[in-house]
C-alpha cells in the first residue's frame, strides 16, 4: 500500500474513531441530548462539505459525516426495538 493512502486511512478512521466516541459520551452524559440534535449538526456538516476546506479538513470532514449518519442510523435502530 502507498505510504500517501495509508495516511489518509488513518487520519479517517482516527477522526470517525473520535467522533464515535465523542458522541456517545455526550449521550451517556447528557439527558437533553436527541437525535434530533444530531441531524442538525449533521446538516451543517453537508453544508461544511460543500467548500473545499484542503485534503486533510475535506478527510476529517468526510469522516465525522460518516460518524454522525452511523451514530444516529444504530440510535434510531435502537429506539425501534
Amino acid at each position: 500500500m502507498n505510504e500517501s493512502v495509508n495516511w489518509r486511512d488513518v487520519k479517517y478512521n482516527n477522526t470517525f474513531e473520535q467522533e464515535i466516541l465523542a458522541l456517545q459520551k455526550r449521550r451517556d452524559h447528557d439527558p437533553n441530548f436527541t437525535v434530533d440534535d444530531l441531524e442538525g449538526v449533521l446538516d451543517d456538516l453537508y453544508i461544511m462539505s460543500g467548500s473545499d476546506l484542503g485534503e486533510i479538513m475535506n478527510l476529517s470532514l468526510a469522516a465525522a459525516i460518516a460518524a454522525y449518519e452511523h451514530f444516529i442510523a444504530q440510535w434510531k435502530a435502537e429506539r425501534s426495538n
